[in-house]
């Protein structure tokens, strides 16, 4: 079962927050029957359409009793049933138009909580059609307590065009542990990267509601553009990716920015000959100079290309219309195509034939790790 936070506790947001500023009908179908499969029956009414079989007979692990003559009362089973149709329908209603769902797994993240909610305060976006949802998984630091207490602070004592439309937190422990010094190794990331879409579909499985639009961020992200939501969102693309980069020292101790996010790519002719030589259960995986992909990087586009069909993504701000998710396209947790997380999504939505696409010249920051 889910485990949905909800206590609260004293505001640590409102002390710490301040520090950063930057129908239809059924088919006539023709069907030949098994004389022997029925007994005693003039007809079955399916959906309001009389069906009249060849033979005159049903089933023998059927009821015999005539239609006009059965109990109306209805069984225990059947009001379950009944029940679980209607918890179905609140989830397939018409999305809510331009409704946001901004989605994010954390562990230990405490440290970066207080820059993570400035910069989601600085969104030029509507906050009454922005929902909130946040996962914990495998957390040993305070960020469980400070997410209570922000969400306290948010939901019931900040200024009304502050409050989300709703602000969720759920814990689920997957019992993952990998110390941070190890998290980049190339051995260790088809396990970390199949946990990391254990943790996005628990997630989103869950908070999904009738949002039209899911995003999702990182929890450690330095800076993106206050208008970037409704930037992305003019594309009108099923996912969209900005590019994303890191701020790292060079051999003469000047800042440089590069690409953080090498999981957004684009094949090329090499990469699919690379593919083909694979056998199926090889696990592809970039940004390691050990394996050469020869795959295309937003920052190996020239200028004039401003947005780009990609077959990869990450996940540190990525855009999705909620149709893609609500149609079963999740985060393989096994191999799709040599891929898992969110490059088998990226893979996954292409091949159920959504557009993925990344803008190379859309600039976002991570922390330095």
């Amino acid at each position: 079962m889910p485990n949905h936070v909800t206590d609260v506790g004293e505001s640590w947001y409102a002390k710490t927050s301040t520090a950063f500023d930057e129908e239809s009908s059924m088919p006539d179908i023709d069907v030949d029957v098994d004389q022997d499969m029925f007994s005693n029956s003039e007809y079955i009414e399916v959906l309001g359409n009389e069906y009249k079989p060849k033979a005159a007979s049903m089933p023998s692990w059927l009821p015999h009793t005539k239609l006009g003559e059965a109990k109306t009362q209805p069984t225990n089973d059947s009001k379950l049933i009944l029940e679980n149709n209607r918890d179905v329908s609140q989830y397939t209603v018409e999305p809510n138009s331009d409704s946001l769902l901004i989605l994010t797994p954390i562990k230990n993240n405490a440290k970066h909580l207080a820059r993570y909610f400035a910069l989601i305060d600085k969104l030029k976006y509507p906050r009454n059609r922005t929902s909130l949802a946040i996962l914990v998984s495998d957390s040993t630091d305070k960020t469980q307590q400070m997410l209570i207490e922000s969400r306290r602070w948010y939901q019931e004592q900040a200024p009304p065009e502050l409050r989300f439309q709703r602000f969720d937190i759920y814990r689920q422990d997957f019992f993952y542990s990998l110390p941070r010094k190890q998290r980049h190794l190339r051995e260790k990331q088809k396990e970390r990267r199949t946990m990391m879409a254990r943790a996005r579909n628990y997630l989103w499985t869950r908070a999904l509601q009738n949002e039209q639009w899911v995003l999702w961020i990182d929890g450690d992200l330095e800076y993106y553009p206050p208008n970037i939501v409704r930037d992305l969102m003019a594309y009108d693309k099923d996912v969209i990716v900005p590019n994303c980069l890191v701020r790292r020292r060079s051999i003469h101790s000047r800042w440089k920015h590069t690409v953080y996010d090498r999981n957004a790519w684009q094949e090329t002719d090499q990469s699919r000959q690379v593919i083909s030589k694979l056998k199926d259960d090889d696990f592809m995986v970039e940004g390691y100079k050990s394996l050469k992909t020869h795959r295309r990087y937003l920052d190996h586009f020239p200028k004039n290309e401003t947005i780009v069909p990609l077959d990869g993504v990450g996940g540190t701000f990525t855009l999705v219309k909620s149709h893609v998710h609500r149609s079963g396209v999740g985060f393989p947790a096994w191999l799709f195509q040599h891929q898992v997380e969110t490059e088998g999504f990226a893979k996954l939505a292409k091949a159920h034939g959504y557009g993925v696409y990344g803008l190379p010249y859309y600039y976002i920051r991570h922390v330095t790790d």
